[in-house]
């Protein structure tokens, strides 16, 4: 079966394109816990498990692109940053841990950038495993499940909010590392 060559960069821009969507519906109804809540969190969700599918089929049907490469890991951090943001303004996570977050996204994402003419610097498997823990933590804390089993679910929230924040700090130091050590070595050879 041959797809489109452009169908997963389509798919990371759609991604892109729903993330104002769920931060105005997270938003809209002022942090209430009723329909609009519950479809921004499906919303997030669904979009942020389509970045699975776009690499994938990228990557089977062999049309992986530097395109693609540059814009996966910004839609997940547009998505994923709109969702910290909002969930701050909400009251719901504390600042710092945004503030944080966001530090680590628009610095790699600013280094991305400064480097694309030289190289593409693609997501590594530790920035892989901090998008999938800040894509459960976030969901866990979007969906108003506490109004199903409890309070105690703001243990989970928490514990998985950690985890995403620890990845996320982790993979940052592991990319500036990574290219230290790979800026010498492309000197040492030179």
């Amino acid at each position: 079966m041959a797809i489109p060559r452009q169908l997963p960069n389509a798919i990371t821009i759609v991604r892109i394109l729903c993330a104002p969507v769920f931060l105005w519906m997270l938003l809209a109804d002022g942090g209430a816990d009723g329909a609009l809540r519950w479809w921004a969190a499906v919303l997030f969700i669904v979009a942020i498990a389509t970045d699975g599918i776009d690499g994938w089929l990228a990557r089977r049907y062999e049309i992986v692109t530097d395109l693609g490469k540059l814009l996966d890991p910004i839609a997940d951090k547009v998505l994923t940053g709109f969702a910290f943001i909002g969930l701050s303004i909400l009251g719901e996570l504390p600042w710092w841990i945004t503030i944080v977050v966001l530090i680590r996204e628009i610095g790699i994402t600013v280094y991305r950038f400064l480097v694309v003419s030289d190289h593409v610097l693609a997501a590594a498997w530790m920035g892989k495993l901090k998008t999938l823990a800040q894509g459960v933590a976030l969901s866990l804390a979007l969906l108003p499940l506490w109004t199903l089993v409890g309070d105690w679910i703001f243990w989970v929230n928490g514990v998985t909010m950690t985890i995403a924040v620890v990845l996320t700090i982790a993979s940052g130091i592991d990319y500036i590392v990574t290219e230290m050590r790979a800026a010498r070595a492309k000197r040492a050879a030179q």
